[in-house]
């Protein structure tokens, strides 16, 4: 039987509008669904902290099985949920099977979480055990975008699920089924105990109204840079934590002693996959002078290469842009820079939200498309003559998420890489990359830190009580 159904998959009653779910490749409408009004937050929240006590309370080895199990169904349903991840997100098939894969492991290290050590054992000066335990925090509020929904919404879900939290999630209503209401159906079918997952797809009323909910103190938020001050800034004035993970314009740097033969390939998969709408992707190509026109060339041919089209009919390297606003702006960017300047060596033209993959070289820090965030498959290319004007560039701007140095001496590329100030780094490998066991996250406007994986998930989902044991009522002097 299908794991989701239209006519049951909104566990919850919402009050808002009917929205269309619009598959980006052909604009046809894919489902309709509610989304939630600011009002449906209140009622969430409420019922989620009402049914978090006895969650919280379970054996862990009760919430490590639930966990357990919704991987398995990730896996179960793999078909199913391939073709709405697929159709509604304008991903490639392999794409999708990334998302479901990442998905499944995530809840399997989610289920491990719930077992780990809960506190340490203090020292203590008075006749007393003192002890500190890590404590769910309540309720989580997860808000999740559109580009890669289903990794996006469960790296937070699963981890908060399995530490004996609530979770209110706000997907993006574009990706409410394979971001959002998915994750309800498979948990539902994983046995989770009812109102402790509630799915609120919706706009930016219902993410302010999560964020100022007194009931939800812990807000787990993946998007924009400037979403994402707005965010931590409504988070601070009700004295929340807030974990931002958030945009980036991430640069490979490719030393001269790089093979050409293998990085097109590295090169063109971090700045073209899911076209370009990662946040991790290859933003900035940094080369060396000495190969710098010859990379170009062949990343240019490489991009023309590439087959763009319809992904769940057509076998396509690239499928749709999500919407029209997305297209506008990428275009834009690719447009300001050429008047600029800059050289459009491949792409540049696209046909309804399907945009060719492009390949800008003779950028310089005044080329929008090189120092902004572009969200879209297009690949800027300066070159470099010195490691320190490499380290210089690749440092230069207000993100610092993901980096990816090329050369044949990985000793040289990992001294190149303490100068240049990253959440992630990768040495012979392009910027793009995720694992469940891994942290994640980036500094300065790309986010605050490293808040997924291990121990990243207890910081980012428990609290730390201390707690004393006497055997006699302590004395005083008065």
């Amino acid at each position: 039987m299908p794991l989701l159904d239209p006519k049951t998959w909104q566990p919850h009653s919402l009050s808002g509008p009917e929205y269309a779910v619009t598959e980006p490749a052909t604009g046809d409408t894919l489902a309709t669904v509610t989304l939630a009004s600011a009002d449906d937050v209140s009622t969430a929240s409420e019922a989620a902290r009402a049914a978090q006590t006895a969650w919280a309370r379970a054996p862990h080895f009760v919430r490590a099985g639930v966990l357990r199990k919704a991987g398995d169904l990730f896996t179960a349903h793999a078909d199913e949920l391939r073709e709405w991840i697929v159709r509604e997100s304008g991903s490639i098939p392999g794409k999708a099977d990334f998302e479901l894969h990442v998905a499944a492991q995530e809840c399997y290290e989610a289920a491990a979480l719930a077992s780990r050590p809960a506190g340490q054992v203090l020292p203590t000066e008075a006749p007393r055990l003192s002890y500190t335990r890590r404590v769910p925090v309540g309720a989580v509020g997860v808000i999740a975008p559109f580009n890669a929904p289903l990794i996006l919404s469960i790296r937070s879900v699963a981890p908060a699920l399995a530490l004996g939290n609530a979770v209110v999630l706000k997907p993006d209503p574009r990706t409410a089924v394979c971001g959002g209401l998915s994750l309800a159906a498979v948990f539902a079918e994983a046995g989770l105990p009812d109102d402790l997952l509630h799915v609120l797809p919706g706009g930016p009323d219902v993410g302010q109204a999560l964020v100022a909910d007194p009931r939800v103190p812990v807000i787990s938020f993946t998007g924009s840079t400037a979403a994402g001050r707005a965010v931590g800034e409504a988070g601070g004035r009700h004295l929340k934590r807030v974990h931002l993970e958030l945009g980036g314009n991430s640069a490979m740097v490719v030393l001269e002693d790089a093979d050409l033969d293998a990085v097109i390939s590295t090169a063109a998969w971090g700045s073209f996959f899911h076209q370009g709408q990662i946040c991790m992707t290859t933003g900035r190509h940094l080369v060396h002078r000495s190969i710098y026109e010859e990379y170009v060339d062949r990343l240019a041919a490489k991009a023309d290469s590439l087959a763009v089209g319809d992904p769940h009919r057509a076998q396509v390297h690239l499928g749709p842009i999500i919407d029209d606003a997305q297209l506008t702006k990428v275009h834009r960017l690719v447009q300001d820079s050429t008047a600029g300047g800059a050289r459009l060596a491949a792409g540049g033209t696209h046909e309804k939200l399907f945009y060719r993959p492009t390949v800008i070289a003779g950028v310089d820090d005044r080329s929008p498309a090189y120092a902004e965030e572009v969200f879209g498959p297009v690949a800027p290319v300066r070159p470099f003559t010195t490691a320190d004007e490499a380290a210089a560039l690749a440092a230069n701007g207000e993100y610092g998420l993901s980096l990816g140095i090329v050369t044949r001496d990985a000793a040289r590329g990992l001294d190149l890489a303490e100068r240049i100030p990253t959440g992630i780094v990768h040495i012979n490998d392009q910027t793009v990359n995720d694992e469940a066991v891994a942290p994640f996250g980036g500094v300065a406007a790309s986010g605050t830190g490293a808040r997924f994986g291990g121990e990243a998930n207890l910081e980012a989902f428990t609290d730390v009580r201390w707690t004393t044991v006497r055997g006699d009522v302590a004395p005083y002097p008065f």
